[in-house]
């Protein structure tokens, strides 16, 4: 097992883990500390969510994985899912931040996700890593990776709420700060 801190980000829908982890990302990038991996963005048609989108932090390149109406047989909650474009940007992104950045970014380990085998990889291997990690993920997930990323002895679960929002960057940044400097 690694030896380096990961800290895990639960919360409900809609409360902000991508916008609490830009915040996270930026404030280690004034520090000097580089970040890279995957994120995660909803995509609206007309004031309705329609799908998501996966994007590398790093090259910026995105990519629609989820979506009311795109031609793929695998659907989860109500949206259709391309695992294609999960793994050429979001696992990509993930190996490459695993290479070359100081801490990795996995947004968001959820239900789409984990039906890639690719994904599980890419995350069990940056969780194995002597590297930083931060990944979000539903409060409420069950999904098997998210029960052995619980289980593990040097993951840190933080909760978002509404009343942490604000100053739970500043604790993940001190937090992976001091794990740097070991």
């Amino acid at each position: 097992m690694a030896r380096s801190l990961k800290i895990g980000i639960s919360g409900t829908l809609g409360l902000g883990k991508t916008d609490t982890l830009i915040r996270i990302i930026n404030m280690l990038n004034n520090e000097g500390i580089s970040v890279g991996g995957m994120l995660t963005d909803p995509i609206f048609e007309d004031n309705r969510q329609v799908g998501f989108q996966v994007m590398d932090w790093r090259t910026k390149e995105k990519a629609v994985f989820a979506h009311l109406h795109i031609d793929t047989s695998l659907e989860v909650n109500g949206y259709k899912v391309d695992l294609d474009a999960l793994e050429q940007v979001g696992v990509k992104a993930i190996e490459r931040a695993s290479m070359e950045e100081d801490v990795v970014l996995v947004d968001e380990a959820g239900k789409m996700m984990v039906k890639s085998d690719k994904f599980n990889t890419v995350v069990k291997n940056a969780l194995n890593m002597d590297k930083p990690l931060i990944l979000t993920f539903h409060k409420k997930s069950r999904n098997p990776l998210l029960q052995d990323v619980r289980r593990r002895d040097d993951v840190r679960i933080l909760e978002l709420t509404e009343i942490n929002k604000d100053l739970l960057p500043y604790k993940v940044v001190e937090l992976i700060k001091e794990e740097l400097k070991r």
